[in-house]
């Protein structure tokens, strides 16, 4: 399988395929897709895990992607500008929704509850990794507005 990355895109994602795999064969197993593309900077639903698994997965080797198709597929949804993550504006629009008293933050509960009811529900353990970033120690409270600016100045 001897084939040349192109690019710079096609390089960052043969660089962030190779990372996990772990025999050097250009094969990874399919449950590492939704781990190489959050690598690359996507926020992908795990419907678009699932549907980059479906268009890549190998037909001789099932449960294993190969880079040769990996590689084109998940080229073109970067270019398309799929599972890109939101804006910070647009963050702070949800954030805005969610505090209809213009409070600033969001209480650990209301928040808790929409995290794991709807949408694309987190798990306990997700929460559990994601209170001691989210939470101020002093208030107990999610400061959204502060972290937003936070991820503004980063970028």
């Amino acid at each position: 399988y001897n084939f040349s990355v192109n690019n710079d895109l096609e390089k960052r994602i043969s660089d962030a395929f190779c990372v996990f795999d772990h025999h050097g064969d250009k094969f990874i197993d399919v449950r590492e897709v939704g781990t190489v593309l959050r690598l690359l900077g996507c926020v992908p639903t795990e419907q678009e895990v699932n549907e980059v698994i479906s268009a890549t997965e190998s037909e001789e080797t099932s449960g294993e992607v190969h880079l040769t198709k990996f590689l084109p597929h998940v080229s073109q949804l970067l270019m398309e500008r799929k599972m890109e993550p939101a804006p910070p504006e647009k963050i702070l629009q949800a954030f805005k929704i969610l505090d209809p008293e213009n409070k600033g933050y969001l209480t650990k509960e209301s928040f808790g509850k929409l995290m794991m009811e709807e949408g694309e529900p987190f798990t306990q353990e997700e929460m559990d990794e994601m209170w001691p970033v989210a939470i101020d120690p002093i208030s107990g409270h999610i400061p959204y507005e502060f972290y937003l600016n936070q991820l503004m100045v980063a970028m």
